[in-house]
């Protein structure tokens, strides 16, 4: 990749704190844009803020689910070439009969309403440049449900929705709006999951690739939907899943 791909360029990251997340806005510094970090955890966003090259990268420690937060931090953000939203909760283990109104509202709030609700700030506040690039943490749930996960395979599958339609009401401004679509990767949100080491083991042999990915496997996908490599690219999916989806 070549490391002024991106100068002069601004991009958001939210969930920018670990994980994938944290791996895009490395490389979109290493690339030459001056980031704006946003995460929950102060502490952890600044350890990224530590690794990213270059200057003029900031923080903002805002709850994604907090509307009048986000509400007053995008009257102040700067005009943005990128954003790329990796705010998420994890894909947890749940049985249907087990639902309860508030955990459905916890998950949707934070995986569809969240990013929905800012990109249409965003965009009602004039703060996307023309041309610019949107990018959805989406998942291979969007589309390749397993059972006791319905309500986060709901969550990704409204998100992954809501990119198509999304990238039709801003193609008049030349503005992008895609996805990407991973399988488990190996971050802090599968390190705090509730499955124990031999069923962690056993999920990895059903992938063809016999892995889980890892962040690099990810960041790449993300970076060329933010370039101008993707400029004839909006309302799609890329899937990396190590092959899973095909069994």
């Amino acid at each position: 990749m070549q490391q002024c791909m991106f100068e002069g360029k601004t991009i958001l990251v939210t969930g920018a704190s670990s994980g994938i997340g944290r791996g895009v806005a490395i490389a979109c510094a290493e690339l030459g844009a001056k980031c704006i970090l946003v995460a929950r955890n102060e502490a952890r966003l600044l350890e990224t803020l530590k690794k990213c090259m270059g200057e003029g990268h900031s923080i903002e420690v805002i709850d994604v689910t907090d509307s009048n937060k986000i509400k007053a931090f995008v009257e102040n953000v700067p005009l943005l070439d990128g954003v790329v939203q990796c705010a998420g909760i994890g894909d947890r283990q749940l049985p249907l009969k087990f639902l309860s109104a508030e955990f459905i509202d916890e998950v949707f709030s934070v995986n569809l309403k969240a990013p929905m609700y800012l990109l249409a700030l965003l965009d009602k506040k004039k703060k996307l440049k023309n041309g610019a690039s949107i990018v959805m943490m989406s998942s291979i749930s969007s589309f390749h449900a397993t059972p006791a996960h319905s309500l986060y395979v709901a969550s990704k599958a409204g998100l992954s929705a809501f990119v198509k339609a999304a990238a039709l009401d801003l193609a008049n401004k030349k503005i992008r709006v895609n996805a990407v679509a991973p399988g488990r990767v190996q971050t802090p949100m599968i390190e705090y999951s509730n499955i124990s080491e031999e069923q962690r083991m056993a999920d990895i042999e059903k992938y063809p690739l016999k892995r889980y990915g890892e962040v690099c496997d990810i960041v790449g996908a993300v970076v060329y939907l933010l370039s101008d490599a993707a400029s004839w690219m909006t309302g799609q999916q890329i899937v990396i899943d190590g092959g899973i989806s095909l069994v």
